[in-house]
């Protein structure tokens, strides 16, 4: 495959930097975004509120998912109905437990049932996907984001993991399965080649797609460039 027009899988931007996202939502292969509280404070976002209604004043046609602050389920409930509140095509992101371990499925299955969508974050394993799946109410639309690229980072292949959770959501049709925090360009093509709905990637990642087709030779000539290049910008000399 050589071309993102013959991807099937769904790019949602991933960051929290305003002009960053506006221009990605203006491309017509990015299908959503989704941001994170990691990646607002990295960005300097001082009011959580105010910069999710400036980003939302702006994109109303592609999904967006913002995250819940709380650690207890009543808040999160309560923080979830207002950010679902903010617009049509919000997504909100609860956790798949909180910081005491504590699933958040009971959480899902209440806000589930009053048609608010969703996309349980930070799921890492089939248990966790099973149990939370069982909560969805499959008349509401949700995404069900599995982290693949910190599965790899453990020294674990995300893979095999990611085709039976495939196979697992098949069962509801309103949920979609997310590959999320993408390490490399390759994960858009391995995510596509198992049939996984949607992948969260980073402006890094994103700005490389130009490379997908580049011919090998070629690219190899410019990183011998570069290297010769910036020796000579160095002034280094043997």
């Amino acid at each position: 495959m050589t071309s993102l027009s013959q991807l099937k899988v769904k790019i949602f931007a991933d960051g929290a930097d305003k002009t960053a996202m506006l221009d990605m939502y203006a491309k017509p292969y990015i299908k959503g975004l989704t941001t994170n509280p990691t990646l607002m404070r990295k960005s300097g976002i001082a009011n959580y509120r105010a910069f999710a209604r400036d980003i939302l004043s702006y994109i109303n046609d592609k999904p967006v998912c913002f995250e819940v602050l709380a650690d207890e389920f009543a808040q999160m409930e309560q923080q979830a109905l207002e950010i679902a509140g903010w617009a049509d095509n919000v997504y909100v992101k609860i956790p798949i437990t909180n910081t005491k371990r504590e699933t958040s499925r009971a959480l899902v299955k209440r806000l589930s049932d009053r048609q608010v969508k969703l996309n349980v974050t930070a799921i890492m394993t089939l248990t966790q996907l099973e149990d939370v799946m069982t909560a969805l109410n499959p008349a509401t639309a949700s995404y069900l984001s599995v982290f693949a690229g910190r599965i790899a980072d453990t020294g674990i292949d995300p893979l095999p993991l990611m085709r039976k959770a495939v196979e697992m959501l098949k069962v509801n049709s309103n949920a979609e399965l997310v590959w999320a925090s993408s390490r490399e360009t390759f994960n858009i093509f391995q995510a596509n080649a198992i049939g996984c709905q949607v992948i969260t990637v980073t402006n890094d990642i994103l700005n490389k797609l130009s490379l997908i087709g580049y011919d090998l030779a070629e690219y190899s000539l410019d990183t011998v460039k570069m290297f010769y290049d910036d020796a000579r910008k160095a002034g280094f000399s043997l």
